[in-house]
């Protein structure tokens, strides 16, 4: 079974057009040129204009230093009419992103990265989750499927998807494994759930997993994910698994949802 992310992001959106748009705008912190964090911003630009959303872009050179960078998104965030700050990632290898993200307030984090709002997720006191765990949980709900019990593996460990989701995890299931790029993948053979986010087209093979195996595939490169889901049902080969989440339209379209989602849940009760 191919899951479907556009009608689960659909659903949601459908659920924050019944409410009124936060009155704050909403912050968006770009650097560089670099076409997958543009097209993410562009889809997040999107949407903002689908729910009535102030989308504010800021636009900085990639030589932009640390420093620069971090007195721009705190000069910005300390804005009262300021609801909510996202900093695209990845930012260029010369920034210190933690220095940068940690400018922002906890309670304008909507994407859960600075260490305040982070601590709090892990104490389970933040009023959002991050958005990776939040995609995580919705593609869950829609299958009405339970972690208790099962195996679970999360493959990369990045800021964004495998850190959070191994903390959120870790309170919920029978077994977790945490796998990255040059993990010997013959062990997900005994897996039940498979969460990727490395970034590296056709990482993950059907033919090293559960037949009955279930995929939430996360990474990006170049259109692909990792998950080689061409491979399945290759004549005489016929490999197979439960089911999966397909690139594009499978954790994208949840993911930009689960982001506004957060910043209207921010800036309930805001006049």
């Amino acid at each position: 079974m191919i899951i479907d992310g556009k009608k689960i992001a659909a659903e949601i959106l459908a659920k924050l057009k019944s409410q009124p748009a936060p009155k704050k705008f909403l912050a968006v912190f770009l650097v560089g040129s670099d076409a997958s964090s543009i097209s993410f911003v562009k889809q997040k630009e999107k949407i903002a204009k689908e729910l009535g959303v102030d989308f504010r872009l800021y636009k900085f050179p990639p030589e932009i230093s640390s420093d620069e960078l971090r007195g721009e998104v705190r000069k910005i965030a300390e804005h009262k009419t300021c609801g909510g700050v996202v900093v695209q990632l990845p930012l260029p290898e010369h920034i210190n992103t933690h220095y940068v993200l940690n400018a922002i307030p906890r309670e304008k984090d909507v994407d859960v990265l600075g260490e305040r709002a982070l601590g709090a997720f892990y104490a389970s006191r933040n009023p959002v989750l991050p958005p990776a765990v939040g995609v995580v949980e919705e593609i869950l709900k829609s299958l009405n499927y339970k972690l208790e019990n099962k195996r679970v593996a999360v493959v990369g460990l990045g800021l964004l998807v495998g850190k959070p989701l191994s903390m959120w995890l870790m309170r919920k299931v029978g077994g977790l494994l945490l796998l990255h790029r040059g993990s010997d993948f013959s062990m997900l053979k005994n897996v039940d759930l498979v969460i990727s986010g490395v970034g590296k087209a056709g990482l993950i093979s059907p033919e090293v997993l559960k037949d009955d195996a279930g995929l939430i595939d996360f990474g990006y490169d170049g259109g692909k994910g990792d998950f080689a889901a061409g491979q399945l049902g290759i004549e005489n080969r016929k490999l197979e698994i439960g089911w999966y989440t397909p690139t594009p339209g499978g954790t994208g379209p949840v993911l930009v949802a689960k982001v506004f989602e957060n910043f209207y849940k921010l800036n309930q009760g805001e006049k």
